[in-house]
């Protein structure tokens, strides 16, 4: 793949990333907490676990933006860190943070 095309690939994927972990931030405050109603309290409980599981998600890709930078800059972007195959140009448009080919990844599930 065109270094070109790989970097505004990973801009983008960085800024998608970026844009979903800010937005987990902010909450929803234009009704007062009804601290009192175990309704509201299960149903807050609730949203902080799954925001906590979405920020987390969110960080390990963030963590792969950043390898797959780090890979674009040493020039083993596009290649598998497992075997060192190419991964073809139309998976890395779709993730351009695949470390793996297909049937690597398929392997491994």
């Amino acid at each position: 793949m065109d270094p070109d095309r790989a970097r505004e690939l990973l801009r983008a994927e960085r800024a998608r990333v970026e844009r979903a972990l800010r937005q987990l931030g902010r909450r929803d405050v234009s009704e007062p907490a009804d601290d009192s109603d175990p309704a509201n309290l299960a149903s807050d409980l609730y949203q902080d676990e799954l925001d906590s599981g979405r920020a987390e998600d969110l960080r390990e890709q963030l963590a792969a933006v950043e390898r797959a930078e780090a890979r674009l800059e040493t020039g083993t972007y596009g290649v598998s860190v497992l075997s060192g195959k190419p991964i073809p140009d139309e998976r890395l448009e779709i993730v351009p943070t695949a470390e793996l080919t297909v049937d690597e990844e398929r392997t491994r599930r």
